[in-house]
């Protein structure tokens, strides 16, 4: 039984990955690639200072994205997990939060464009409610824009493991810290969150590593006015210069990798798996 499911993970893991690697040594002119072994691709993207402003700036997005996730999915979480008490309700309130996953990623990332524009229901609300005179011009095509649909699209990959950790825990242990004397946030810092720790780093490495290899949000929610590691690699391959998105995507495997074997060190999650 392990061979055939060995053979899958080689052919449909492994050997594209390796595939990768093997291209990124490969030289290219204008109009066609070659196969070589040179350090062209990698000694040009690791003494430009463009790669390392872009590579910042992924690390900028994943970190603020990772903020935000985790507060709301902890919220989220904590919630259904310990104020709803019927199974029922949870299972439905828990359906209610999947419900925007039934559409595409694009069709939801696309929906705040018309909400955030200069003549969007955003600014006219604020406008009519006299809370600013004038559109804010930054809400759309910005920063703001891109971590905002970060947010909206990978949260539940945040809420997922968290809820799921936070249903393991058990309730005597909540009761027998209120009977020892301990407050609500004394309680949630001492026992809680210890406990929740496993879901917290897969819900952590699942935003990360996401946010890190997007680049259809960045390229529509910033307007193409910034950039990300996913664009280089986009813009590489449409100039038919594959041997450098090669390269580059292999320095964002390894970058994620490293990620997440810091994260790995925090917390034991393989009793979660």
């Amino acid at each position: 039984m392990a061979s055939p499911l060995a053979l899958v993970l080689v052919v449909f893991l492994i050997a594209p990955i390796l595939m990768i690697v093997v291209v990124s040594f490969w030289g290219a002119t204008e109009w066609s690639i070659y196969p070589a072994f040179l350090w062209d691709n990698y000694e040009f993207l690791l003494t430009s200072e463009v790669t390392y402003r872009v590579f910042l700036n992924t690390f900028k997005y994943a970190f603020i994205t990772w903020v935000f996730a985790l507060g709301i999915g902890f919220t989220v979480a904590y919630f259904l997990a310990f104020h709803v008490r019927s199974l029922t309700w949870q299972v439905a309130l828990f359906l209610l939060c999947t419900i925007p996953f039934w559409t595409s990623n694009i069709i939801r990332m696309i929906s705040w464009i018309p909400f955030l524009g200069r003549n969007g229901l955003a600014n006219s609300a604020l406008i009519s409610w006299g809370v600013i005179d004038e559109p804010l011009e930054w809400l759309l095509f910005s920063d703001f824009s891109v971590i905002l649909a970060f947010v909206h699209l990978y949260t539940l990959f945040m809420v997922v493991p968290i809820f799921n950790t936070m249903m393991r825990i058990d309730k005597s242990l909540i009761e027998a810290a209120a009977d020892a004397g301990a407050s609500g946030w004394q309680t949630l810092w001492h026992v809680i969150v210890p406990l929740t720790k496993p879901g917290i780093m897969i819900g952590t490495i699942f935003v990360v590593t996401l946010v890190m290899g997007d680049f259809i949000t960045v390229r529509f929610m910033s307007g193409s006015q910034s950039a990300n590691v996913g664009r280089m690699i986009q813009n590489d391959i449409g100039l038919l210069q594959y041997p450098s998105a090669s390269a580059t995507a292999v320095i964002l495997l390894i970058t994620v990798l490293m990620v997440i074997g810091i994260l790995l060190r925090f917390v034991d999650i393989r009793r979660e798996l």
